[in-house]
């Protein structure tokens, strides 16, 4: 079967390649001139199952009304006339419920511990290295307060069977020994030993080039201007380079999915964040994280890469807009300095943003569209890369009629019915 994939992101990708192994004919169509240009490129570096959650969760609007006020805090909201904007908002407020969060997070556990383990599959059966490290995340809390409101998230680990461990000040230190030279509080941390930690861009671009090593055709530098449907089926996708056909259509372009899709009448809840990161070469490597470290004050990821640190983090609810804005480095900047003081000077680091295709439930949207012959692969939010190995096999396997490994029908768009 011929199948032609919208979007090389780490999405796109892992679905090229899963098709490909199953001994589809696949073709991926991109805007960009290589693979992993875009949300993919910098992000904070993190493969972490435990720390799938959604961001919809009791207490959050109180949460999210201390945070807009925060001088360094981690969400910002620059309010558009965009309706999809407003209807986003509102339909994540819905879903912060005690009982709601629950069912989404039990949503994307799986998924994501499902995507750990291909991942680890695929790393074993074929060498992959993308500055890859597999030493657990901390997630690292400043005061009592918030040590002390873990219990949910631990009852969730729970159930799934997901290895974790409670440490105080002392145990954080021992597993990332640079936080004894930390400026900031440290009350404890939640550390999830089993999550990695690895450069989303060097993986997506080099499971590109084994990809076209299986025979997958990739067509960059192509604008995708329409889905034509006709008879309540797709017939082909319009391009820059004219009309693509095929047997099926994967459309894995994040946040742009849904401005592709409104011409077929199917609306999609998912909505762009902006997410910011700074890489900044290490300069003392003894004052560098060993793993990642999630500051759960500022919701900031600081991963170690290769010979730099990744920071990154941040919510900024503004449409498509891509301005690279001072006040949100300074957050990234002050969450390094105060818990890594001495691995880098931040200054030296490099700016970024990229959008993350954001559902207000939490859960990404994988299978079927409501339209013959296209599917859907997209909404994983801050958790493509955690969960983009798991999200490409499984839709592989469903389009080869084979019966996945993972029940995906949570994970349906008429869950948004």
């Amino acid at each position: 079967m011929k199948i032609v994939i919208l979007g090389s992101g780490v999405i796109g990708v892992t679905t090229a390649y899963f098709l490909a192994k199953a001994g589809h004919e696949v073709e991926v169509v991109d805007r960009q001139l290589e693979a992993g240009l875009e949300t993919s490129f910098a992000n904070a570096g993190q493969i972490s199952p435990g720390y799938s959650s959604p961001w919809a969760g009791p207490g959050i609007p109180l949460k999210a009304v201390k945070w807009l006020l925060m001088k360094h805090g981690p969400l910002v909201i620059r309010p558009k006339a965009d309706p999809a904007m407003w209807r986003w908002l509102l339909q994540m407020l819905r879903n912060c419920t005690a009982a709601r969060y629950a069912i989404n997070k039990a949503r994307m556990v799986p998924i994501a511990e499902y995507s750990r383990d291909c991942l680890r599959a695929l790393r074993a059966e074929t060498g992959i290295e993308y500055e890859n490290r597999s030493l657990g995340t901390l997630q690292l809390f400043r005061t009592q307060q918030q040590l002390d409101g873990i219990g949910k998230d631990i009852e969730v680990l729970k159930q799934f069977g997901v290895e974790y461990q409670v440490l105080d000040r002392a145990g954080c230190q021992s597993v990332e020994p640079a936080l004894s030279r930390a400026q900031a509080p440290i009350a404890g941390g939640l550390r999830l030993p089993q999550d990695e930690t690895g450069n989303c861009r060097i993986f997506t671009q080099k499971l590109a080039a084994m990809a076209e090593r299986l025979g997958v055709n990739f067509t960059y530098g192509v604008a995708v201007k329409e889905i034509v449907a006709e008879g309540g089926a797709v017939t082909g996708v319009r391009t820059s380079a004219g009309l693509i056909t095929a047997d099926a259509y994967v459309v894995a372009l994040g946040s742009y999915s849904p401005l592709l899709l409104r011409s077929l009448g199917i609306r999609i809840p998912v909505y762009p964040v902006k997410g910011y990161s700074l890489s900044v070469p290490i300069s003392d490597a003894g004052g560098a994280p060993v793993s990642t470290v999630m500051d759960e004050t500022y919701k900031v990821a600081i991963t170690r890469l290769g010979d730099s640190i990744r920071v990154g983090g941040t919510a900024e609810v503004a449409g498509y807009d891509l301005t690279l804005r001072q006040s949100r480095r300074a957050t990234l900047e002050h969450s390094l300095s105060g818990l890594f003081p001495f691995g880098g000077d931040p200054a030296a680091g490099s700016f970024w943003c990229g959008l993350r295709p954001m559902t207000p439930d939490g859960p990404p949207i994988i299978g079927p569209a409501p339209v013959r012959k296209l599917y859907l692969n997209t909404g994983h939010g801050t958790l493509g890369w955690t969960m983009a190995c798991g999200s490409g096999r499984a839709l592989a396997d469903l389009l080869s009629g084979r019966k996945s490994e993972i029940d995906l029908s949570p994970l349906s768009v008429t869950r948004f019915a």
